[in-house]
């Protein structure tokens, strides 16, 4: 089931998301399909309670060390 509308939602013309909804929280958009948060009071209490998660942070204290580093990518540990 879906939880969230995503960029890869704009403009889709499949409804699977919205056929199997228990709660009918889908309404339409100009180009996409929303979830209604008053529809789902839970998630809309949670939603003004979180901080955004796509919100620009600080840097990292060592940001600038690595900054001018190539191919870091292949630094990262998993």
């Amino acid at each position: 089931m879906t939880f969230v509308v995503t960029e890869a939602c704009i403009r889709c013309k499949y409804t699977d998301c919205v056929d199997v909804c228990p709660v009918d929280a889908f309404c339409e958009g100009p180009n996409f399909l929303v979830i209604d948060p008053d529809v789902t009071p839970l998630n809309a209490e949670l939603s003004r309670e979180w901080k955004p998660i796509t919100k620009t942070k600080p840097a990292l204290p060592d940001a600038e060390a690595w900054r001018k580093i190539e191919h870091k990518l292949g630094e990262l540990q998993r």
